[in-house]
């Protein structure tokens, strides 16, 4: 443990009760003392404070800082508005998933927020191929925190009201305290609330205030992790990897409408032969679906999937049991013919076969607000 990195926020969440666990090489709170289930209803009904201080912050400067960001992603960066967030993948030149990540228009630069576990590497990724047009600076003074929930709204506009102004991915720069406030209308929750990127040194100060409120307790990994199962969010390194396409993990909606075949800017990105090819003709063998299970056993990640007929079709890589479902949820890679909703397999839990059913994601219904 002594070899794990902490954040900013790491001595508030002692004293907050919370249980460590290592995670992306960082002590994280996995569930603090109202417990994984009641913290996850907890965010469904009020509203949850989560440290995500351990992903990777990082600015693209530059001369064309977009179009630096296109040599190494199939995101349509250039037609990111200013003051708008878009979802994006780094992807390999055999058409893998490096990492997926967030990136902001910022005017001048553009802003990402990187898996924990693969900053390194994506750093490394993008300083080797952006080219000569753009320039990243790796930040390492500002934590992140995630406000979650239907009541974050609400807690928003006694924080910062203009923030209350931002819909659904869209990104504000405020004072908020004497800090410097990078504030995005986003989340990984399937939740209406707000990402805010502090200062390091501001960060106990904003986390305070904020768990001062009574809408808002502190929400560990624990929860984190049901709660983006049942929105359908994937996981990096579970859900999806270098082994995998964005085809194949039903991404292919992350590829700008622009760098798709017959698009203005078409191709021109790690695997783009590969990736446009499944795309045009729907032809992998694989595909990320969402499964849903009778009784009350969580049906685990590794578990083997297998028609009615006891072949083998797959693979679960998320799950768990849903407290809002109210069922055990998972998602999980099965051959293509299997994809369609409402096809029953089975799961083999402890030398026992499960029944399961192909089901639409999300889970649950989202509640993001878009104006």
């Amino acid at each position: 443990m002594s070899t794990l990195h902490r954040t900013p926020l790491y001595t508030l969440w002692q004293q907050r009760g919370a249980r460590f666990v290592p995670f992306a090489g960082y002590e994280m709170p996995v569930q603090f003392e109202m417990g994984i289930k009641r913290e996850h209803e907890h965010t469904r009904s009020q509203c949850g404070l989560f440290d995500v201080s351990h992903m990777g912050q990082m600015l693209i400067r530059g001369s064309r800082p977009a179009q630096a960001l296109e040599r190494v992603s199939p995101i349509d960066a250039v037609g990111i508005a200013p003051g708008r967030q878009r979802y994006g993948l780094f992807t390999s030149n055999v058409g893998g998933i490096h990492d997926d990540f967030m990136a902001v228009n910022a005017g001048e630069h553009l802003y990402l927020v990187v898996n924990a576990a693969c900053r390194a590497a994506d750093a490394a990724l993008m300083r080797s191929g952006l080219g000569e047009e753009g320039t990243l600076e790796v930040l390492e003074d500002r934590a992140l925190l995630a406000l979650q929930g239907p009541r974050a709204r609400e807690v928003m506009s006694r924080l910062c009201p203009l923030a209350t102004e931002l819909a659904f991915m869209q990104h504000g720069r405020f004072e908020v305290m004497g800090h410097d406030l990078w504030i995005s209308c986003s989340g990984y929750t399937g939740e209406d609330g707000f990402e805010l990127s502090i200062p390091a040194e501001g960060a106990t100060e904003v986390a305070e205030w904020l768990l001062d409120q009574k809408e808002v307790a502190p929400i560990g990994l624990g929860a984190r992790d049901s709660l983006r199962l049942e929105a359908g969010l994937c996981l990096y390194g579970h859900d999806m990897d270098k082994e995998t396409t964005p085809v194949e993990a039903s991404l292919g909606w992350a590829i700008g409408k622009a760098r798709r075949q017959g698009g203005e800017r078409e191709g021109g990105f790690p695997g783009a032969d590969v990736i446009l090819t499944q795309q045009g003709n729907q032809d992998t063998e694989r595909v990320r679906v969402g499964l849903k299970a009778d009784g009350r056993a969580p049906v685990r990640e590794g578990t083997r999937l297998y028609n009615m007929d006891g072949d083998p079709i797959g693979e679960v890589t998320s799950g768990t049991f849903g407290p809002s479902v109210g069922a055990p949820i998972a998602m999980g890679y099965v051959r293509r013919e299997f994809r369609e909703p409402g096809q029953t397999l089975q799961a083999e839990v402890r030398g026992r076969r499960l029944d399961m059913t192909v089901t639409a994601m999300p889970f649950v219904t989202t509640h993001y607000y878009r104006g």
